[in-house]
């Protein structure tokens, strides 16, 4: 089941924070920059770059990924592997808040996420 209206708005405002810290500046944004999409009832964020091949055309790489759990009140973390395949984050599997997991991701403390 997706979101209701609120709750998709509160995600929303919680993300567009979230980017406001974590943004490159805005020099560099044609060469790196951040963004999100919310699919259902998951959360993915990832970094937008020129392709190297082709500089006319840009490449997302998948960084993050949190799933809301409705019936458990929690936010399932994944982060992508070399492999390109979503895995649970060993660290902090699940989290109470979408907050938590984009504090996990900002600090990205053992480097899963940004590298």
């Amino acid at each position: 089941m997706a979101f209701t209206e609120l709750e998709l708005q509160r995600c929303k405002k919680v993300l567009a924070q979230f980017l406001e810290r974590r943004r490159p500046p805005a020099h560099i944004r044609d060469r790196l920059d951040i963004d999100y999409r919310i699919t259902g009832q998951s959360v993915e964020i990832f970094e937008i770059r020129p392709d190297w091949q082709d500089k006319s055309r840009k490449r997302e790489t998948l960084v993050a990924k949190a799933t809301f759990v409705r019936i458990q009140n929690r936010w399932k973390v994944f982060w992508m592997r070399k492999d390109l395949k979503w895995h649970g984050y060993e660290p902090n599997p699940e989290m109470h808040s979408l907050e938590a997991f984009l504090d996990v991701v900002g600090r990205d403390e053992y480097c899963c996420f940004f590298g």
